[in-house]
């Protein structure tokens, strides 16, 4: 942590734009619980519904369930405001309607600051990064411009909605440069909103979920932290 600096705070509206329900959980819900602690408003945006994360359920089944279970998680660390777009779980494609979509609710939510997934192709040696999770990670990194210009996607002033400016984006990267401290209460918040997905974790493996969850959390927040890659 010596080498990061510390997360600005000087901010009041984030919008975390994820590909699947569970993405916000496995990284950066003990920040989201700290951040609404403190008073600030968080969003979150899914590009999917996760349909097809369940090996053992149809997705017609699938999504549904998943979406309650994000609705869940989001009730642990106190978000309020949940939107679940409809792009192809597995097969979520970067490019123009990605970004739309994204700059769309970029303008609708006026955020200071969008934290998303690792948007490169690994996390580390031998770690292959989704193919969602790239094609998410990238999309945002471009609809943040397409949010502040008029004219990439003119139609969206024909819906009302004005260029906004995002003043930073924070990734959950495998490379981070700056750090949230988080208080042992909001970890425990982080632990009961990853437990929501209880179908998604059973499926995982035959490990309690609660089990699975608090070591995934433990690790994301060693040292009290979680880390961010920062762009402004």
């Amino acid at each position: 942590m010596s080498d990061l600096q510390a997360f600005p705070q000087d901010w009041q509206r984030a919008l975390v734009i994820v590909a699947h329900p569970d993405d916000p959980e496995y990284g950066m819900a003990a920040a989201v619980a700290q951040w609404v602690e403190d008073g600030k408003e968080v969003h979150y945006l899914l590009a999917s519904h996760g349909e097809a994360g369940i090996a053992t359920m149809t997705p017609e089944l699938s999504g549904p369930l998943r979406a309650v279970e994000q609705l869940n998680a989001c009730g642990q660390v106190g978000v309020e405001n949940l939107t679940i777009l409809d792009h192809p779980d597995g097969r979520i494609e970067e490019g123009v309607a990605l970004r739309r979509d994204f700059a769309r609710h970029m303008r609708l939510v006026k955020p200071d600051v969008v934290l998303t997934l690792n948007h490169c192709d690994h996390w580390g040696p031998g770690r292959w990064n989704s193919a969602d999770h790239r094609a998410v990670g990238r999309s945002v990194l471009d609809a943040v411009s397409d949010a502040d210009n008029d004219w990439i996607f003119p139609e969206l002033l024909d819906e009302g909605l004005g260029r906004h400016k995002v003043r930073w984006v924070g990734i959950s990267s495998p490379q981070p440069t700056h750090f949230v401290k988080v208080n042992p209460e909001n970890i425990e918040k982080a632990v009961a909103s990853l437990a929501e997905h209880k179908e998604y974790l059973r499926a995982l493996s035959p490990e309690p979920v609660e089990t699975q969850a608090r070591r995934q959390i433990e690790m994301v927040t060693a040292g009290g932290v979680v880390a961010f890659e920062l762009y402004s």
